[in-house]
């Protein structure tokens, strides 16, 4: 179960102070958004092909990186802070999945010399499906069903947090949801989940 994520005015506060560069509120503003901004990123860049979220988090952290050297210029205009760092999360997962177009290549540094006692390959192939095609399901959907489905399930915003965070109420964040969800009921449908990957 993902941890509680800190209220918005918490959070504005806590970036308000790290924004006046107060070491202590960076720390805790950092420990506070770290988590959301993992679970976004892994649910919307998925598995690497070895079966571990490796380009996700490494994508996470350039967020947070993003996130810290845009604290000195922060200012609070009444949108929540979560607004301010999920749309630094979505311009770096765009520019990951950018760069994962351009180079399929993926050197290893040092080749193991044992074999991983974890899931064989056939495993590890299925997941990485399953990946690929949860992206292409989700890839179906127009941007602010896909984000408020992102925001809820992977990263566990209430409704409320989520209709801050994308400028929407909370009754517009279920709507919204609930459109999404069938539509992917929908594709899922008997026979048609080929389709969609197609």
């Amino acid at each position: 179960m993902p941890a509680k994520n800190a209220p918005e005015g918490e959070l504005n506060s806590l970036a308000a102070r790290a924004a006046d560069d107060e070491p202590r509120a960076i720390e805790q503003l950092l420990a506070r958004v770290r988590p959301m901004v993992v679970r976004y990123c892994r649910a919307r860049l998925g598995r690497s092909g070895g079966g571990s979220y490796t380009s996700a988090d490494d994508v996470a952290q350039e967020v947070c990186l993003a996130v810290l050297s845009a604290l000195p210029r922060y200012r609070d205009l009444g949108r929540p802070f979560s607004a301010f760092v999920f749309g630094i999360a979505a311009h770096k997962v765009t520019d990951a999945h950018r760069g994962a177009v351009r180079d399929l290549s993926r050197p290893v540094e040092v080749l193991p010399d044992v074999e991983d006692p974890g899931r064989g390959p056939e495993l590890a192939a299925l997941a990485s499906e399953t990946s690929r095609q949860m992206q292409d399901l989700l890839g179906t959907l127009p941007t602010a069903h896909r984000e408020v489905l992102v925001l809820r399930v992977a990263v566990g915003l209430t409704a409320e947090e989520t209709g801050q965070s994308l400028g929407m109420t909370a009754g517009a964040v279920r709507v919204t949801q609930h459109r999404a969800l069938a539509r992917l009921r929908d594709l899922i449908g008997p026979g048609r989940l080929g389709e969609v990957s197609a």
